[in-house]
This record gives C-alpha cells, sequence and structure tokens, in this order.
C-alpha cells in the first residue's frame, strides 16, 4: 500500500491574504458552458508569492536568477518537519531546534500563521545563523509555514540575504498545523515561468516515513 499523499498548501482564492501592498489574487472569464460557450475558459492576476510558494534568488539578489532557472532536484525528495513553539514575532535560532537535523529539506511548523486568508504580521520566521548552521548541515531547501523567512518589519531581509548566501532554496506560505513532526518526502516542484520572482508551488509530502 503507497503511504498518503498530505497536501500541504493553502487553497488560493479572492480571500486568500497576501503581503499588504501586494497584488491580491483576482479571476475572470473570458467564456463559460454555463452561457452556451464551448468551454469554460478563465485567467487570473495575482502576485507570485501566494499562498504556498518558493522564492527565486531574483527576488532578494541582484543579479540573482529567475525560477524557471532554478534546478528541480531540490524541491522532491527527502525532508523532516519540524516543530518549534516560540514567541510570537520571534526568529528561530539554532538552539531552538530540538532534534538533530536529519534530511537535507527541512520545513518548520510554528503555528504562528494559523489562517491564510487572516494576515498577521507576528509569525516567527528564520534567522540568518540557523540558515547558516542548515546550510551546515547539508540542507538545500527550508521552508516555513508563514509569509516569510524574515519578519514582517525587517527590510534588511537578513535571512533571506543568507539563502543568496548559502544559495539554499526556500519554500513560504506552507500549511503545517495537520502535519506531525516526522520524515517524509517532499514534493514542490515551482513553475518554470520566465523571469519571475517566485512561484506559487502545490506542495506535498509522502508519508510519514
Amino acid at each position: 500500500m503507497s503511504a498518503p499523499l498530505i497536501d500541504i498548501s493553502p487553497v488560493i482564492s479572492a480571500r486568500t491574504a497576501v503581503w499588504p501592498g501586494d497584488e491580491r489574487y483576482q479571476r475572470r472569464v473570458s467564456m463559460r458552458l454555463e452561457d452556451g460557450d464551448s468551454v469554460t475558459l478563465g485567467a487570473l492576476s495575482t502576485t507570485l508569492h501566494i499562498g504556498a510558494h518558493a522564492d527565486a534568488p531574483s527576488h532578494y539578489k541582484r543579479g540573482g536568477v529567475d525560477i524557471a532557472s532554478r534546478p528541480l532536484e531540490p524541491y522532491y525528495g527527502d525532508c523532516q518537519v519540524i516543530e518549534v513553539r516560540l514567541p510570537r514575532g520571534a526568529r528561530i535560532e539554532p538552539a531552538h531546534v530540538p532534534e538533530p537535523i536529519a534530511a537535507p529539506r527541512v520545513l518548520f511548523r510554528t503555528g504562528s500563521f494559523p489562517d491564510p486568508n487572516d494576515f498577521n504580521e507576528d509569525f516567527n520566521s528564520l534567522s540568518a545563523a540557523l540558515i547558516d548552521s542548515l546550510h551546515a548541515a547539508g540542507v538545500v531547501l527550508v521552508g516555513i509555514d508563514t509569509p516569510s523567512v524574515d519578519p514582517f518589519s525587517d527590510a534588511a531581509l537578513e535571512s533571506h540575504n543568507a539563502l543568496a548566501r548559502c544559495d539554499m532554496c526556500n519554500l513560504e506560505g506552507l500549511v503545517l498545523a495537520h502535519v506531525e513532526p516526522g520524515s517524509y518526502t517532499l514534493v514542490a516542484l515551482p513553475l518554470r515561468i520566465a523571469e519571475a520572482d517566485a512561484s506559487p508551488v502545490r506542495a506535498a509530502l509522502i508519508g510519514p516515513r
């Protein structure tokens, strides 16, 4: 019997919260079966950073590559889900990680952004020191259940800069409340969008293992 497939992506709709000032999701329909057309055709406009998404280096690094240039390998494979409980707004430091790093992809469950449709600014994030320590442990991708690896008020983007320094991939906006800590297989492939600074993903876990 195959292992279950666990969806860790929020539903994307007009209700989905986006970073304040960013472009909200809009869908328009040009043809409808209900109106007598032969097919239904729709189009959408939205920020590329909506829901579960992968940042491209071009999002935070001058001269960084677009998401279409990112290799797929970091977004698929052995993964470790780690739960961290911290005060709201706190960065996760290496000392906060409760167990050894045992996979090349690590997702942090913080519970600090509980409703994808209601933006709260006091979510947890990652520290640059944590990203450096994960890189030293062989991690190629880090993910979190919040809108950003940096705090809402951090204009310096310390953790994004650490991602650039380590050439590490990331996932943001995951939904992990229903996922037990443990070992899984991650599938979260970004779309091959030329010149894009990010891509939404349909992120899922296979397991646990």
